[in-house]
């Protein structure tokens, strides 16, 4: 493939599946599609693991409250300290996985945060949760970012929004799996002497720890390091690369820490700090406003599956759509406003159907457009600056985490419902939609293209 023929895609993004056949189109299908499957399982497994640990508190939570003393408030303010260990600590966590490469870091990464996990099976009041929740953010930081940072080291720039909706997808999958089987747990006196709470953060807490081993055995530090790719295809990679820092006119900072001075890396985490913050909000209440419907345990945590089987619809269809169109701003604005509708509209509701209905409507735009903004980044940052850039952006935007659940317990206990905090989830992704045009006159962008 020629430099020009390579621009000349940039220019025009297409989908692969439809595109003319020719040699290097079959040939670009074929790289990307074994860089997916070699990659994106595994990746998406690890992230699948560190959502249900983070967000299995939620579930606890019905059970933790009244054992140990927690109130709405104070279990929100807990439930939010995750993102403020998050925070202080990705940024390093970035630099240390550029140092010490991928698999070691992400191995590193899943032990401790496993052990804390299942620690947290020993909270005695709101002094240990808190200091649990926050040696959690702290112990994961650097997990996602991180594997952003990794998947730009394989994919070329077009395909990104694609590729990060389907790793993306790890948070609605772990969602449709930790409710019935939290529901489940729950459901039980517990096991070796511990409450069902108990168990059910062991039971969480493990598998992070046994992925432990396959991370160091199976993951590559780079094309380079990938055993399974043959030499025409690490070319091939490493030319597609070449033609984005041109087309993009990617240059590292001088010293990667300057990508923490950039505007572009704060107006990028503005534009994305509604998104966690009214994922988590919601999600880590979820449980909450299900059981106020009047069902048991296990069917809350049946019924609390159902919005992410929308989100894992959203993931397949709305980035594929901005990739195919090669348009991401107008996606976004869209897809948000969709989701502050419907957010509104379920804390609007008195109809308990009604309002689960809205719920899995936001929960479908909530969770694709994330994947949208993240094909963002990679269009001014490159090298260690991105590794920089990508963990800063969502250190700040993961603040909302941290604002998301606290704010929300705080609104409960004044007022005592949830309606109010719904409400102010919603008008977070109107501002969202209003940041995106900020965003656009920020970026660069090649000729012609997204």
């Amino acid at each position: 493939m020629t430099t020009q023929t390579a621009h000349a895609q940039h220019a025009a993004p297409a989908p692969i599946a439809g595109a003319p056949s020719s040699d290097a189109t079959r040939d670009e299908q074929r790289i990307i599609g074994l860089l997916t499957r070699r990659l994106i399982p595994f990746l998406a497994l690890i992230y699948v693991v560190a959502y249900i640990d983070r967000s299995v508190v939620g579930f606890a939570k019905l059970h933790m409250n009244a054992a140990v003393g927690l109130s709405d408030a104070a279990y929100g303010l807990g439930a939010g300290l995750f993102f403020i260990g998050y925070f202080l600590c990705e940024v390093p966590s970035n630099l240390a996985l550029e140092r010490y490469g991928a698999r070691v870091w992400f191995a590193r990464i899943l032990v401790t945060w496993g052990v804390i996990t299942m620690a947290m099976a020993f909270v005695r009041g709101p002094a240990s949760f808190y200091t649990l929740r926050f040696l959690l953010g702290a112990a994961e930081a650097g997990l996602y970012p991180g594997i952003l940072y990794f998947l730009t080291k394989w994919f070329p720039m077009r395909h990104r929004a694609r590729i990060i909706g389907l790793l993306v997808l790890a948070q609605p999958i772990a969602g449709i799996i930790v409710g019935p089987i939290a529901g489940l747990v729950l459901s039980t006196h517990g096991a070796l002497g511990m409450s069902n709470w108990q168990t059910l953060f062991v039971l969480s807490g493990l598998p992070a720890v046994l992925l432990c081993v396959p991370t160091l055995r199976l993951l590559p530090e780079s094309p380079a390091n990938a055993r399974w790719l043959e030499p025409a295809d690490r070319a091939w990679i490493e030319r597609e690369l070449a033609v984005d820092t041109a087309s993009y006119a990617l240059k590292p900072h001088g010293n990667p820490l300057a990508a923490l001075k950039d505007k572009r890396v704060l107006l990028l985490a503005l534009l994305f700090l509604p998104f966690p913050l009214s994922i988590y909000g919601l999600s880590l209440w979820l449980p909450t406003i299900i059981k106020a419907f009047g069902v048991s345990d296990s069917t809350t945590g049946l019924l609390s599956a159902v919005p992410y089987l929308f989100a894992v619809a959203g993931l397949f269809l709305v980035p594929r759509h901005s990739d195919r169109k090669g348009e991401r701003y107008w996606h976004i604005v869209v897809v948000s406003t969709l989701a502050a509708i419907t957010m509104a509209a379920s804390a609007w509701t008195h109809v308990a159907a009604l309002q689960f209905l809205f719920i899995c409507l936001t929960a479908f735009s909530l969770y694709s457009i994330q994947a949208v903004v993240w094909a963002l980044p990679g269009q001014f940052l490159t090298g260690a600056s991105a590794a920089v850039g990508i963990a800063t952006i969502n250190s700040l935007a993961n603040l909302g985490g941290y604002v998301g659940p606290y704010g929300i317990g705080l609104i409960k206990d004044a007022t005592g419902n949830l309606a109010a905090g719904l409400y102010f989830l919603a008008a977070t992704l109107l501002f969202a939609a209003a940041m995106t045009f900020v965003v656009r006159r920020a970026l660069p962008a090649p000729k012609g293209s997204i």
